[in-house]
Order: C-alpha cells, then structure tokens, then sequence
C-alpha cells in the first residue's frame, strides 16, 4: 500500500506549515509533517562557502524528495510542505511520486502579507517571498487551492480534509507529469 502526499505548495512565509500542523489534527488518518526546513536544519552549523552553496542547496532538495518518496513507499501518509519556485523541482518530484497519490495544494498569498510574515518572523532573508511569488505558481495546475491572505490555517487545512474524498482523475501530478513528458523532460 503506497501512502498519500499532500503537496503543499507556496512562497516563503506564505503559511504552509502552519496549514500543515493543523492538517495533522483534522485528518483522520496518521500523517507524517515532512518539511524541508527541517533538512535545512539538520545540515551542519558552519558557513558554506558562497560558491559551493547552490551544489549544497541542489543535493539537500533532491535527498529531501528521495524520504518523502521513501516514507510513502512505505505506506505513510505524509503533508509537504515546499516552494516550487524552479522548474528541475518539481520535474524531480513528477518522477519520484506516485501521481495517484499526491494531492497538489497550491497556497496562495498576497505578496504584501507575505513580505510582512517574512518581517515579522525575521528568520528569512529580506526579499525571499517577493523573488519566489511569480516562480512558485508558474506550472499552474492543483488539485485543491486555498489562500492565507485572509483565510486561516485550519479553515485552509478543513478546506483541504474535505477535498480527499472526492479527489480527481486524473489528479495534478498526473496532468503534469504528462505535459512534462510531452515537452521532452
């Protein structure tokens, strides 16, 4: 038995994990929260050198897409939460995940409440919401969508629990691994 992914996708500060920590209470169903700042963190304290970063960056993204794919191989239910904002990323993903089970949830937020979480958290570099929000969106394609601008995170993530039952065929993941495939990944 494969495990499901709900795919949560949006900007920096745009209120995916808080989406995703209240999912894990209105799913019925146990549900791993799998972020990927968490694999960001667990990356030693000291300074990378500027130009070996991105290498570093690149490894961290594809290693974090391998336990998601891992964790529901093994038949665990797992909430993503993660920025699309290149294209490499999500071609990743395409090929890793089963796209019957991933529900692709696109987090939407207005950029200027986005810019003001970032303030307000001051853990992120000024500026990172603003140069993800045109990227992050650009494939276009969801299953479900919600948007934090004005909606909390558990209405968003009640929003979401609802939508599992009548999920479509085909799902997001599997209309765009196909328009990936046509366009020569």
């Amino acid at each position: 038995m494969h495990g499901r992914i709900i795919f949560l996708n949006g900007t920096s500060s745009s209120g995916k994990s808080s989406i995703a920590r209240e999912l894990l209470h209105v799913l019925e169903e146990p549900y791993f929260h799998m972020p990927v700042d968490a694999f960001h963190r667990m990356r030693t304290s000291r300074e990378i050198d500027a130009g070996r970063l991105p290498e570093v960056l690149h490894r961290t993204w594809r290693g974090y897409h391998r336990a998601v794919a891992g964790m529901a191989a093994a038949g665990n239910n797992v909430v993503v939460d993660h920025v699309l904002s290149e294209d490499w990323r999500l071609a990743d993903c395409l090929e890793l995940f089963d796209p019957r089970e991933v529900v692709l949830v696109g987090v939407r937020c207005s950029l200027e409440e986005t810019e003001r979480r970032e303030r307000e958290r001051g853990d992120r570099p000024a500026g990172l919401a603003a140069r993800q929000h045109a990227r992050v969106h650009a494939h276009g394609v969801y299953d479900v969508e919600c948007d934090t601008t004005t909606t909390s995170a558990a209405d968003c993530a009640r929003a979401i629990a609802a939508f599992l039952p009548r999920r479509p065929s085909p799902t997001a993941f599997e209309r765009l691994r196909a328009t990936v495939e046509v366009s020569g990944r």
